[in-house]
């Protein structure tokens, strides 16, 4: 690993988009650990997630957003966009991350949203792995580079890595030449208790699919660590008592698989043992109580 004097290049690395179209795939397969949760259920990064990458003379500080909502009826999806607006305002460059051969409505809201910036805007194509006809990625593109002037576009897939390599050579280009921000084995600015919610409500969302509540919230009740194992007893919050048996399961079994899958996570992370306890409560309006909310750690 470089020494903090050596770096050269240093910069923030904003990555928005809509919700579901890869981000945190993507910057998981950068960093080459897991720190942002993933799923196939939109809106499941609900918070902005710092992520850094030290590598050679230059420290990237990637940026994960939460995907920009249409919808801001509730309190909760407000916070959420401004916590993704927000972060335009203090990076080098910004990553508008789009689903191969889709492009909707909220892609062209996001889109609109950088048109007023004049920070570089490179265009990611995702998930090209899953496009059976690559010829017709070629029109795609050439739709999408007529609508803005981005500094390029690569078509990747965060899944599996393909350009993503090149991709980091020019988003390494683009930076400035400065000091580092953080530390080079420094990783994330998040705390361990917050990696530990984050993880949690990923196996909810992997285990209980569209019949998770989509108000659910994880927060820590106590976290002991020692050199050999990591003890912690975390709340789940769902918004109303007919919620709670949804997430419980019958005899406890989802509730229990959710337990486990986070262990394996949290073991792999912390790279000792891990013993979770995990209780279901209720908290109802929740995800619209300005009080609640900041209790819960959404306070961006």
């Amino acid at each position: 690993m470089t020494q903090s004097n050596e770096i050269k290049k240093s910069g923030y690395v904003a990555i928005i988009g809509k919700p579901n179209v890869g981000k945190s795939t993507l910057m998981n397969f950068i960093l080459g650990k897991k720190l942002s949760i993933t799923s196939r259920k939109p809106q499941t990064t609900r918070h902005r997630i710092l992520g850094v990458k030290t590598a050679g003379d230059t420290q990237v500080v990637y940026l994960d957003t939460p995907g920009l909502h249409q919808d801001q009826k509730k309190l909760m999806n407000r916070i959420m966009n401004r916590a993704a607006m927000s972060t335009l305002e203090e990076v080098d460059v910004i990553l508008l991350m789009v689903e191969a051969l889709r492009w909707d409505d909220a892609d062209e809201d996001a889109l609109k949203k950088l048109k007023s910036l004049s920070i570089p805007v490179i265009l990611v194509v995702n998930k090209i792995d899953r496009v059976k006809d690559k010829e017709q990625l070629l029109p795609f593109i050439k739709m999408l580079s007529a609508k803005f002037e981005f500094k390029n576009i690569f078509p990747v897939s965060a899944k599996t890595g393909v350009q993503v390599n090149e991709l980091e050579s020019v988003i390494t280009s683009l930076l400035p030449s400065d000091v580092p921000f953080f530390p080079p084995e420094q990783f994330t600015d998040r705390s361990d208790k917050f990696i530990v919610t984050e993880f949690v409500r990923e196996k909810l969302m992997r285990s209980l699919g569209d019949e998770l509540p989509y108000e659910t919230a994880v927060t820590i009740e106590a976290f002991e660590e020692d050199e050999k194992i990591v003890k912690i007893a975390a709340l789940i919050w769902v918004n109303r008592s007919s919620q709670k048996p949804i997430v419980i399961g019958k005899g406890g079994e989802i509730l229990k698989l959710v337990g486990t899958q986070a262990r394996h996570d949290l073991e792999t992370y912390f790279d000792k043992k891990v013993l979770l306890k995990l209780w279901v409560k209720v908290k109802s309006g929740w995800s619209d109580d300005a009080r609640s909310l900041q209790s819960f750690g959404y306070d961006e």
